[in-house]
Parts: structure tokens; sequence; C-alpha cells
């Protein structure tokens, strides 16, 4: 059972990572917060830009649907209901309190969370809470 499980999480963690054959690798300690600013308006539009694009965390979290990883909706009615943090969370500073079965999957992308600024990480709370229905 512990292998099965071992298996899926790394096929989990292989189909989140991006295609590593471009030729321009992102560093993921970089900054993300260049030019970000000036190309979303609020920090809901902020969050969603960031994550769909530089933070590749659409790739595991879909608004609606559980994924690889829980649907947006279910993380902000659980953060909502239990006053968690999520920018504490994605800085890796707090436990998982939605799915920690998942827990080793999330915890490979930490490296590009705690990269971000706390104004990135907020515009993805906002954006993750602008799901709740």
């Amino acid at each position: 059972m512990k292998n099965v499980l071992f298996l899926s999480a790394v096929l989990a963690f292989a189909s989140c990572k991006k295609d590593t054959t471009e030729t321009s690798v992102q560093d993921p300690t970089e900054n993300y917060t260049e030019g970000h600013s000036a190309e979303a308006k609020t920090p809901e539009a902020l969050g969603k830009q960031i994550f769909e694009g530089q933070g590749n965390c659409i790739s595991c979290h879909q608004p609606d649907q559980k994924v690889i990883g829980p649907s947006l909706q279910e993380i902000a009615k659980i953060y909502k209901d239990k006053k968690g943090n999520i920018v504490t969370f994605l800085k890796g500073n707090a436990d998982p309190i939605v799915d920690p079965d998942q827990f080793e999957v999330m915890k490979t992308n930490f490296p590009v969370t705690q990269a971000m600024s706390d104004e990135e990480l907020k515009a993805i709370e906002s954006y993750i809470f602008s799901n709740l229905k």
C-alpha cells in the first residue's frame, strides 16, 4: 500500500512540474514582483495571473474540482471556516489543513511560493477566496 501511495505521489509531482526542456528555466527563488503590479489592476486579478502563470498552481488546483490538489472552492471554504492563513501556509510556516495526505506533493512547490513577495501571496489568497460560492 505504501508503494502505491509513494508511486501516486511521484506521478502527481511529475504532472505538476513545468516542462524542464524550456530554453529559459526560471530560478524558483527569482522574485515574481517584476511587472505583475502593472499588469493586474486588483489583488484578485494579480492572484489569478500568478496562479495560472508563473506559480503554475493551476496544474494541480482547479476552481471547482479536485485534480491532484483540492479545488479552490474547497481550499477557500476550509480556510474561511477554520480561520486559517493561506499566506502563512504558502510560506511553509503552517501545517496543511485542507488535504494533509497531499502535503508531500504540495511541499515540493514551496521554493516557488517562498520566493514570492507578501503582495503576491496575498493576491493569490484573494484569488482563492474569490472562488467561494
